[in-house]
């Protein structure tokens, strides 16, 4: 798959394409594919990313043989007065939803990451995303479960109607996707052999769910939680605690998880023997709250950001909350989390967790809340993991205890494979730093020192050194910005600033070391193309789409401003630092709320 959204199948020998296909419904949203696509006896299945923007969420099953459609499930439903939905299903699902939702934005549900197959039974699993809008009270503003909104759906795979689903969190206000891959296996459970998912979702549990019936087994907690006081099993349903989460309602509020999930896409591993699963686990909150209405109607922004809640991870929180207005500092600190916050900001941990219990038999400290990673567990108990600092690890599975290190130089997030040729095992692993939504590197990353190399490492026991990207240049004192443009006034800087965070932040954090440039340092030249980089794809070959689409000449003369205006502050920042014999990236404060 593609990030445009279309499904290729190549000759596996020659590379050339047999056939495609165009995956998407409606290209007038902000549809991508970024998941991987299954197999699934004669068909191939692939979903779709975008729930933040304005999608409704589905996979399709296209046939290997010559790529036609063989048939199309919705995770949520349609607005009913376009008439009957296309499957029972969503006829059962539309019910869970108030009549008058936002059905414009699209409700998300987006399947952009784990498709299973599952031979044994001829199924098809799920993993449906979060809602969109966040906020239940602007998505639904009655309420009911939202399905199938962060579930495990289970689809006839030659037919593709629902054969179960278990919501793992009904309503989902606070984007919790049901889409971390998941572990098909087998285990003893109350005296029976029980086929089963492993699966740990974002929103802080790990569950034990029988995969013929969609039955939960088990499920434990692996995190602090605030916006359920647990799951009752015979229910399959969690106790909810409003107070803990409802912020669309009852004002700002600090929910643990946060966004970033107990658990993601980073691959888990299951040894079998050992009952072990293996995962990294991140035990963070953020602030969520409504942010105030800048006057303009809220209707639904096409292509773009719908996602109507802001967000403060709590890795930040205390430095970002004198930020916030007065009287939102007082609320804040009147919330129970917030003495959490205190003890405990986050932790982040490599864990080998019993999924019947919950317990971990061993853990160990990951090197910060971005230091998150897929896992390799071997049959000869070992356990191979990379870290955001560049190393590759080697640890026996059955204690945690490090048996090897390796410097590569380059973050690693993505899983280690191992395979043989000839008799002799190798162990692979891509590298890189991404995802996630952020795009500024952490100061105990790999790539904040030496960049972002992506490559692919293979090693063997008689291997030789790895060889380490180039340590990055020094940084220099941001060049001074041109004057503004005649007719800039604070009211065109305040509304740049607004649409920078609408449109442009999700990719360009403006820190010091990060994945995309940091527009406060541009230089002369890109400051006399910014309409045409911004307006007509003067940069798209660099990845940097046209944004003409959305974004009028004034609006681009307004971000245009606002980043002026912000070049100029961090020039006079580092001017100061720099007479001051200290670092330019001494830190400052983490403003990520929009005041």
């Amino acid at each position: 798959g593609t990030l445009d959204g279309w499904l290729y199948a190549l000759d596996a020998k020659s590379g050339k394409v047999l056939w495609k296909a165009d995956t998407i419904t409606d290209r007038t949203r902000g549809y991508t594919i970024t998941g991987a696509p299954e197999v699934a006896g004669d068909v191939v299945v692939i979903g779709n990313a975008g729930a933040e923007y304005d999608v409704r969420g589905y996979v399709t099953a296209y046939r290997l043989s010559d790529g036609g459609q063989a048939w199309r499930f919705f995770t949520v439903p349609r607005d009913p007065k376009l008439g009957p939905q296309e499957t029972p299903e969503l006829e059962e699902a539309v019910r869970t939803w108030d009549a008058d939702s936002r059905w414009d934005i699209g409700g998300g549900g987006s399947v952009w990451d784990a498709i299973n197959y599952d031979p044994q039974f001829g199924t098809v699993y799920i993993g449906v995303g979060n809602g969109g809008p966040y906020s239940v009270g602007t998505r639904s503003p009655r309420g009911g479960d939202n399905l199938y909104l962060s579930s495990i759906v289970a689809l006839d795979a030659k037919t593709g109607r629902m054969k179960w689903h278990y919501q793992e969190t009904p309503q989902d206000g606070w984007d919790y996707t049901a889409t971390q891959p998941m572990v098909l296996t087998e285990m003893e459970i109350d005296g029976a052999r029980r086929p089963v998912i492993l699966h740990a979702p974002k929103n802080g549990f790990l569950f034990v769910i029988d995969r013929e019936t969609g039955k939960p087994l088990r499920i434990n907690p692996l995190v602090r939680t605030s916006w359920t006081d647990g799951y009752d099993l015979k229910t399959g349903r969690p106790r909810m605690n409003p107070k803990g989460s409802d912020y669309w309602n009852d004002g700002p509020k600090i929910v643990f998880p946060g966004s970033p999930g107990a658990r993601n896409w980073y691959p888990p591993a299951y040894d079998p023997t050992r009952g072990l699963y293996y995962a990294a686990v991140l035990d963070m909150g953020n602030l969520m709250f409504i942010p105030p209405s800048d006057g303009t109607p809220d209707t639904r922004r096409p292509n773009a950001l719908n996602i109507r809640t802001s967000l403060i991870f709590t890795s930040d929180l205390e430095a970002a909350l004198p930020t916030l207005p007065p009287a939102m500092q007082e609320q804040v600190k009147a919330l129970r989390e917030w003495q959490w916050v205190k003890d405990k900001p986050y932790s982040s941990e490599i864990r080998a967790i019993d999924p019947l219990t919950g317990k971990a038999r061993w853990s160990v400290a990951a090197e910060g809340w971005q230091d998150r990673m897929g896992m390799l567990a071997t049959g000869s108990g070992l356990l191979f993991h990379g870290t955001i600092g560049g190393k590759l690890i080697v640890r026996d599975a059955d204690t945690g205890k490090l048996l090897k290190e390796i410097d590569t130089g380059s973050s690693i997030m993505a899983a280690p494979m191992t395979y043989r040729v000839k008799g002799v095992q190798y162990v692979a692993v891509a590298t890189g730093f991404g995802g996630g939504g952020w795009s500024y590197v952490p100061r105990y990353a790999a790539a904040y020192d030496r960049g972002n190399a992506n490559r692919i490492l293979v090693f063997r026991l008689d291997g030789g050194p790895v060889a380490k990207p180039d340590p990055l240049p020094p940084l220099e004192v941001a060049a001074a910005p041109p004057a503004q443009l005649p007719g800039v006034t604070p009211a065109t800087i305040a509304k740049g600033q607004g649409l920078f965070f609408t449109n442009c932040a999700i990719c360009h954090a403006n820190q010091l070391r990060s994945a995309t440039p940091d527009l406060r340092r541009m230089e002369p030249g890109v400051h006399q193309a910014f309409r045409q980089i911004v307006l007509e794809g003067l940069l798209l070959p660099n990845g940097m789409p046209r944004w003409d689409d959305l974004l009028s000449p004034a609006d681009a003369d307004a971000i245009h401003a606002w980043l002026i205006d912000e070049q100029g502050k961090l020039r006079v920042r580092e001017l100061k630092l720099k007479a001051a014999g200290q670092p330019l990236d001494t830190p400052s404060l983490a403003i990520l709320s929009n005041y």
